[in-house]
């Protein structure tokens, strides 16, 4: 499992489309002070080639592209990513579990370090009236319980979840299951199209392992002003 532990708990998306607005916003930021997600917007406009370069820079990177499909189609694109060298990468948990274990038994058979397997559990732009579009006549906690439970028992280092349900998975799950929050949004900050949101200090004090912010830190007039408050409200000092 590659997990520094060294490295700050805070993972900056990186909300851009293009290469050339990576590189610049990157240039500014050191390695220990965050860790880096590549979702499917950057993924899609510039491919694995930026992926291997903030590798090589010392990068922890989480490739957040959400597999889902059939077990061996989502087995292959695993193993595919682990061999960029990623830190972490996700599935989606509603792809049930031969898909998932199938994600891990083919990260198990590559060689060298294994990143981090996580599974999506509910989108935190869902709420429960989204889910009874969908067909799920149950509440976005009792969903995100089901699926991190399933999770676990696929054999996976954790799930993405909304802060909020942090700490009802720590009693249910252990605290050695890694909860990855995404929709952390700091004092004074717009909500945007997050419905499930919380303060980095408060998503931390509840639980969560990683918090993932993109558009605070991104957006922000002084980006790496930004990150190093953030780090210092939740007491991490490099």
């Amino acid at each position: 499992m590659l997990d520094k532990r060294h490295s700050s708990p805070v993972i900056v998306a990186l909300d851009f489309s293009e290469q050339r607005e990576v590189e610049e916003f990157v240039e500014r930021l050191s390695p220990d002070s965050c860790r880096l997600k590549i979702g499917k917007e950057l993924f899609t406009s510039v491919g694995p080639g930026l992926v291997r370069t903030l590798v090589k820079q010392d990068f922890d990177v989480f490739l957040d592209l959400k597999f889902h499909d059939i077990p061996n189609t989502v087995a292959k694109a695993c193993a595919v990513a682990a061999d960029m060298g990623v830190w972490m990468m996700n599935v989606h948990a509603s792809g049930g579990r031969k898909m998932m274990e199938a994600a891990r038994a083919s990260i198990d058979s590559t060689g060298g370090e294994k990143p981090l397997l996580i599974a999506v559990t509910v989108l935190t732009s869902m709420a429960e009236s989204d889910l009874v579009e969908v067909g799920l006549n149950v509440s976005p906690d009792k969903q995100v319980q089901r699926l991190a439970a399933l999770t676990q028992q696929s054999g996976l280092d954790g799930v993405v979840c909304s802060s909020r349900e942090v700490q009802g998975l720590h009693t249910m799950l252990g605290d050695d299951f890694l909860l990855v929050t995404p929709g952390i949004r700091p004092t004074g900050s717009d909500v945007g199209d997050q419905k499930r949101i919380m303060t980095p200090a408060d998503a931390m004090s509840a639980g969560s392992h990683y918090l993932v912010i993109g558009r605070p830190i991104t957006q922000a007039a002084d980006p790496v002003e930004m990150l190093d408050s953030i780090n210092s409200e939740i007491g991490f000092a490099r």
